[in-house]
């Protein structure tokens, strides 16, 4: 009842939009801009309205402490599907127990929606993707293969835009490929370079399923496959909906790999072995707090509070709070909470 009324209050999470990817570069740049352009309309017309305060009776743990934020009054936002949401919770509830007053506008349709929130100040902070931002926002067309390199230059070229990005998370929503338990015991594959060799070795060997898009881009299998040096024949290929790449893997009888995000929690529910990207073919998707500049100025103890949580935020911690809601159906607001209490960043009042 609890977790029903919880979503409910924020517009409803459903599991479509639960699982969508990150934001998600440049795949679905052009729905989702015009999904964007559609939410702006309406927020220009008639303002950002949606949300509800957050009403949690939290306390400081490790964070907070001395309510630093009395007196203030955030709102924080967040794309639509749950590891966003899951992150978009984590900040709220932190400048709440901090002693905040906490708007939440999380769950925006669209990654520039969420997005332009914060560049406006309809909202004051979010977790975004470095490579995301990169790619979606900034108009670069290649990415850097450094993370942290890759999040300083997001972070210097943004400041005019009027954000701030503060440190960012080993958390990395990116591509890879994953195989099963059962075909990993036979192959024994962890890198994508070792999937080249088989497929060079024995052509027949590696079959994939991966999305459409995914399978024609050069960001996507195009490219990996002139970096890796593979040839796959077109038969070798299965083009599918990503819903049911994960469960193709797991029963092992379409594809040897599929296409993964690598935060997903089904990865871990399914016990799937995501393939290192050891040549860094594919961009970083370094989760990291974006704030907007305006109420960083006048509130810099923001980034004490957040830079903590980023902190023991990866793509280990990701896959498992993102399986609580997509798998076991959990509110993201609720698991929010319970890791930040777990984890001593605050504590039930």
């Amino acid at each position: 009842m609890r977790r029903a009324a919880t979503a409910a209050r924020r517009g409803g999470v459903t599991a479509a939009s639960r699982r969508t990817a990150p934001g998600r570069r440049t795949l679905l740049a052009g729905t989702a801009a015009l999904t964007a352009l559609a939410a702006l309309a309406v927020l220009s017309s008639c303002g950002l309205t949606s949300g509800s305060p957050l009403v949690d009776n939290v306390q400081p743990g490790t964070l907070g402490r001395g309510k630093p934020l009395k007196g203030a009054s955030l709102t924080v936002t967040s794309k639509n599907f749950s590891e966003n949401i899951i992150l978009g919770e984590m900040i709220g509830l932190v400048f709440k127990a901090a002693g905040a007053s906490v708007l939440d506008r999380t769950n925006i349709t669209g990654s520039i929606g969420a997005r332009e929130a914060v560049k406006s100040g309809q909202a004051d902070a979010m977790y975004e993707y470095t490579g995301t931002a990169w790619i979606t926002y900034l108009g670069h067309t290649t990415p850097i293969k450094n993370p942290h390199a890759q999040w300083q230059a997001v972070h210097d070229e943004d400041l005019k835009n009027g954000l701030t990005w503060l440190p960012p998370s080993t958390l990395d929503n990116t591509y890879s490929l994953a195989i099963s338990a059962k075909n990993e015991a036979k192959y024994h594959l962890r890198t994508l370079s070792e999937v080249a060799a088989l497929a060079r070795k024995d052509p027949k060997a590696v079959t994939l399923c991966v999305e459409n898009e995914f399978a024609s881009r050069q960001d996507g299998l195009v490219g990996m496959e002139k970096a890796y040096g593979m040839n796959l024949p077109s038969g070798n290929i299965q083009k599918m909906d990503a819903g049911i790449i994960y469960t193709q893997i797991n029963k092992s009888n379409s594809c040897l790999l599929g296409e993964v995000y690598t935060t997903d929690g089904r990865i871990r529910s399914m016990n799937l072995t995501v393939m290192k990207d050891d040549r860094n073919f594919f961009p970083n998707y370094n989760a990291a707090p974006v704030i907007y500049s305006k109420a960083f100025r006048k509130h810099p103890v923001i980034a004490k509070l957040l830079d903590p949580v980023s902190a023991k935020l990866d793509t280990a911690v990701a896959q498992q709070l993102n399986a609580k809601v997509d798998v076991d159906g959990q509110d993201p607001h609720d698991v929010a909470k319970d890791w930040l209490v777990k984890e001593g960043f605050i504590k039930e009042g």
